[in-house]
Parts: C-alpha cells; structure tokens; sequence
C-alpha cells in the first residue's frame, strides 16, 4: 500500500513560481521589450542606402525647384513695384544681367534674378533691344521684357518748317536734347535741309539726322526737278530751289503759291527784276534773318548786295532759305497767267495784277488799309486808359 503526497494525487494543485517582492524603484523600471528583426543583408549594402539617399535628395530638390518656379512665375507676371509711368533706356549691345540690374536700382523690378531667369526661360536672351521705353506704372516683369523685345522705343521729334534757313535749323537741331553727339563742324549749303518732321528715338546722333535731312531733300528736289514744265526759264537745279525758297517766303497760302511763282516767271521771261523782299532780308541778314521788331527800311531796299533783287537782274547766287514741297511743285509746274505784280491784301493772302497800273491800284489800296490798322489801335488805346497805361508801362520797362 501505497502513500500519496499532497503534490502527486489527482487533482492537486500545480506548483507556481514563488512571488518575489520588488522594490518601488524596480517596479517603474520599464521591462526589456521584443528585440528588432535582425536587418537583411541587402538593406545593409552601401549601395542602396546611397541609393536612398539619392532618391530622397531628389524628391526634395523637385519640391523645391516646383515651389521656386511658382513663386518666382508669380512674381514674373505680378505687379511691378513702380507707382508712375518712366522712361527707360537700353543702350547698344547691353546683356540680360545689365538691363535686369538696372531695372532694379531704378526701383521697376523687384528681383534682378527672376527677370534675368523669365527672360532665359522665355529665351529671349538676344532679343531684347536697344532704346528708350515707357514703363507704365505697376508693369509687371513679363510686360517689361516683352516691350523691351518689340523694340517700341519712346519717339520725339523734330519740326523744321518750310521757309527756315540752314543756319535757323542748325540752332534748332542743336538744341534737341535727345539727339547725341556734337554738331558738324560746318554747314551745308543754303536749301539743302528736308523742311519735315524728323521722328527719332533717343540716342540718334546730330550728324545721323542732318544726313537724313540732307538725303531727304536731295530725293525731293531731283524727283520734282524731273517732273518740270519743259518752258520754264530755270538753268539747273540751284536755280530752282532758288526760285522755290524765294516763293516759300513770300506766300504761306498754299492756294496761291503757284500764282506767286507764275509771277516770278513770267518776271524772269521778260527781263525784269523779281523785286522780292525776302530776298532784301537775306542779303542784309544772311541765315540769321530779320529781327522781328526792325523794319525794311528805303535804304535796305536801295543797298546792294549779290542777292537784293531790287538791284540785280535774275536770280540770286544761292537759295535764301529750306523750301518745302509745294514751293517746289508750284515753281516746277507753276500758274498759267499774265500776272507780274502782286501785293499784300491785309488777309494774309495776295492780290495779283498784269499791269502796273493795276498794281498801282492795289498798292493804294494795302496802304489805305494799313493805315486804318494803325488809326483803329490808336483809337482804341485812346478809348481805353488802362490799355494805354499798360503800353506805356511796357515801353518804359523795355
């Protein structure tokens, strides 16, 4: 017989391991946790972590560069910084760099560095031009270059009316500001200036338009020159714009030009002096011409000079002024009349006679009329005493 123990018999408790008391400190120690999986080999390989790297470096720079790129769109084709419309100008053979740092300093762009890289993007490197611009206010760096690009430069201008003399379009040449360059060291001949408008941009030289006056006027004359009336009592050329500068002179009424020069031609076919006192005016005042406040006195008309055509027979040496085109036209294909006289009507035009007694008429009735202008002024300074006090006044200052 048998002897059971306590842990043998069936349905005895299993034994347990003992409870072993911790001390506060060891029971807030954290536990040791499951261990990683050991990496594989192939994830070790300096291959692929440098691939990785790669590809992550590239995933940034591509995030970077997509941000740049619209940001630096954005500010591309945003609103200038400029607050009011200004000229700017490129000078010749000027690269991207220097125009977009230039518009920098000027306050135009905000970013030398975007307007430099749109324009390298837009490749238009090489094709933005030399000029003067307006920028409008608020013009954004895109506009800029695309103006920049059409070569839209800024025009001005230059008048020289018809009837001016060389020396009178010398001085006005001279001081226009936007021309470049100094003045020619001599003066054309007398007639050969284009009376025109010049349109230029910033920059051209003196010499460059005075040739392009030159040119001008040399085409205009020969091409009328060839069109002429076969009859005409006219040697060469010189004596053509001759005879053109002195109608030029005489008549500003386009409508009666070719009458004037029917007069003067008629004149030349009969023998007689052409009598013009424009031509007076240059033999005393050459290309300067007559002050405004001094008369053409008895004795101007008498004093001889090569050109008074009071004195000589035929025409003068020279032109006496630029005639324009169509004083031109009327001496090359002038007026079909009898007339060889005519005289101021007190409307700004001329009243014409055959003979002399009719220009005798016409004379008396110009200096009647010239004499009322002066009786009505002199009436009305009489009538009005603050008028006259004031003309007074003005001489005294003078």
């Amino acid at each position: 017989m048998s002897i059971n123990t306590p842990d043998q018999g069936q349905g005895a408790p299993r034994a347990t391991n003992p409870i072993v008391p911790k001390t506060a400190q060891e029971a807030l120690r954290p536990e040791i946790g499951t261990p990683p999986p050991k990496r594989s080999r192939a994830s070790r390989n300096q291959i692929v972590v440098f691939m990785n790297f790669m590809m992550s470096t590239a995933v940034l720079v591509m995030l970077a560069g997509g941000a740049a790129l619209y940001f630096g769109k954005r500010e591309f084709n945003g609103e200038g910084p400029s607050t009011a419309p200004t000229t700017f100008l490129v000078k010749e053979k000027s690269g991207v760099q220097d125009i977009a740092d230039q518009l920098e300093r000027r306050g135009l762009i905000s970013d030398a560095r975007i307007f430099r890289m749109g324009v390298r993007a837009y490749d238009n490197d090489g094709s933005l031009k030399a000029g003067e611009y307006e920028i409008q206010a608020g013009a954004s760096m895109h506009e800029i270059m695309e103006l920049l690009k059409s070569g839209k430069s800024v025009q001005y201008s230059l008048t020289i009316p018809e009837g001016l003399t060389v020396e009178q379009a010398w001085k006005r040449i001279a001081e226009q500001e936007a021309l470049s360059g100094e003045m020619p060291a001599e003066m054309p001949a007398e007639g050969t200036l284009a009376a025109d408008t010049q349109r230029f941009t910033r920059g051209l030289t003196r010499q460059q338009i005075i040739n392009k006056m030159l040119a001008d006027q040399k085409q205009l004359v020969e091409s009328i020159w060839a069109r002429r009336s076969p009859d005409l009592p006219i040697a060469d050329v010189n004596e053509f714009v001759t005879l053109a500068s002195i109608v030029e002179k005489e008549t500003a009424r386009g409508d009666e030009r070719s009458r004037v020069a029917a007069v003067f031609i008629n004149r030349l076919n009969k023998g007689m002096r052409l009598q013009s006192d424009p031509t007076i005016i240059y033999g005393i005042f050459g290309g300067k011409g007559k002050p405004s406040d001094r008369p053409i006195y008895r004795s101007d008309i008498d004093k001889p000079t090569p050109y008074n055509t009071y004195v000589i027979k035929g025409l003068p040496p020279t032109p006496i002024a630029n005639p324009g085109k169509a004083s031109l036209e009327a001496v090359a294909n002038p007026s079909k009349t009898k007339d060889l006289y005519f005289v101021a009507d007190g409307t700004g035009g001329h009243v014409f006679a055959q003979t002399l007694d009719e220009h005798n008429d016409n004379v008396a009735r110009w200096r009647a009329f010239q004499r009322k202008v002066v009786e009505d002024e002199k009436a009305a300074d009489e009538a009005d005493p603050a008028k006259k006090d004031a003309t007074t006044t003005n001489s005294v200052k003078k």
